[in-house]
């Protein structure tokens, strides 16, 4: 593995290691609560977070196979795109079990499908869309570990919009 790509996962798994503490700081009963006047919910950062992670890495490095219905549904994904609106319906998504399980689904898919990715590839455009902030396949990679921080964020205030104390 060459060191940019180690680099790079080891940002991945980071920004992992720090947002699972505040995930898991959530009650199952909190996943779906907005605050007053709040515009999101656990429930819709975490799927968000694997949706991302799913596009910015799989999609866009690797490229989509047949086999990655079996890591997440495409209804699921279209849940958490970006112009989506969360809902505090519970019924509208998949449980919070459910939302941790693909979100470690798909971060170990992606740990173990680029840990030999060839390093010459790493420079080429993206397999999928272009991104905004994501020209190569290796800024899809370290953007995705810059996204994830930037949702922890959104997670830590939404914890004390909850009127829980900050975790970190």
């Amino acid at each position: 593995m060459s060191a940019r790509l180690r680099d790079a996962l080891d940002a991945i798994r980071f920004a992992r290691a720090y947002s699972l503490p505040l995930i898991d700081s959530f009650a199952p009963d909190e996943w779906f609560r907005m605050p007053v006047g709040g515009v999101t919910h656990l429930a819709w950062q975490v799927g968000h977070l694997a949706m991302a992670q799913y596009r910015m890495c799989i999609e866009r490095v690797r490229g989509v196979r047949p086999d990655d219905a079996e890591l997440v549904a495409p209804d699921v994904l279209a849940l958490f795109v970006r112009e989506s609106v969360p809902d505090p319906d519970p019924a509208l998504y998949p449980t919070p079990i459910e939302l941790r399980t693909v979100l470690h689904r798909i971060h170990e898919r992606v740990l173990a499908d680029l840990a030999d990715w060839p390093d010459a590839d790493l420079d080429s455009p993206p397999a999928m869309t272009s991104h905004k902030l994501a020209k190569t396949k290796l800024e899809c990679i370290r953007w995705c570990a810059a996204h994830e921080m930037l949702h922890a964020g959104q997670i830590g205030l939404l914890r004390r919009l909850l009127g829980r104390p900050a975790l970190w």
